[in-house]
């Protein structure tokens, strides 16, 4: 089942002689429960994608569909709604707020949302990303591993429709970047969780179902790397 169609998407800054392609007609489709990998060096756009996929970034040109509806058809509100609902960040330099708790930093998105903490889903992400007996620690008690799966708890919360991570083992150690690696490959497998992962580790990439290489805003290779 498709969850995630990108039809010709285009992103351009600047305007005439300074004008620059970030992204240059791209058009993929994602199913529902994939794992993907976005790689490609700096520059390529693959960050920019990952924003436009995530309503964070409109698109100069194209179309993003997430379950069948148009992303960008809907107001700011609109969109507003569909990133705290739909979609589920998760940063390589963690982006925790320093004043909130473990358990504060995780719950912040439902309770922007107005909506009541599923109380069990938490319980059960404590204990999954090995995060129990830390729930009232701050992120600078927290190493940077710890802080990274408070972010993925974050990003689960809320039960998204996909799980976006912009280069998410960037600033760890090799053991801590595997242990993230394994946490969400969990997390797709588990709770059938859609993800797309952006990064230039190829240890990372391989572990994946499927690549997709990004050069000069253009796709230059897409490969299933398991069904």
């Amino acid at each position: 089942m498709e969850l995630l169609k990108v039809e010709n998407l285009t992103k351009i800054y600047g305007t005439d002689e300074n004008k620059v392609y970030a992204l240059d007609d791209v058009s993929f489709s994602v199913r529902k429960g994939e794992f993907l990998a976005i790689i490609g060096p700096s520059g390529s756009g693959k960050s920019t994608l990952l924003h436009i996929l995530g309503g964070v970034d409109k698109p100069t040109a194209g179309k993003v569909y997430m379950n069948g509806r148009d992303v960008y058809a809907q107001n700011d509100e609109q969109l507003a709604v569909f990133r705290r609902r739909e979609v589920g960040l998760i940063y390589q330099f963690y982006n925790l707020i320093p004043v909130l708790t473990v358990t504060e930093n995780m719950t912040l998105p439902v309770l922007m949302d107005g909506r009541k903490v599923n109380e069990e889903r938490l319980e059960e992400l404590l204990t999954v990303l090995d995060l129990k007996g830390r729930e009232g620690h701050l992120p600078n008690q927290l190493s940077g591993g710890q802080q990274q799966r408070v972010s993925i708890g974050r990003a689960l919360m809320n039960a998204p429709a996909v799980v976006l991570a912009d280069e998410p083992t960037g600033n760890l150690d090799s053991k801590n970047s595997q242990e993230i690696i394994s946490l969400l490959k969990m997390s797709n497998q588990k709770y059938r969780q859609t993800l797309i992962v952006i990064t230039h580790d190829e240890n990372i990439a391989l572990q994946a179902d499927r690549i997709i290489a990004i050069e000069d805003g253009r796709i230059a290779r897409d490969e299933v790397i398991r069904g």
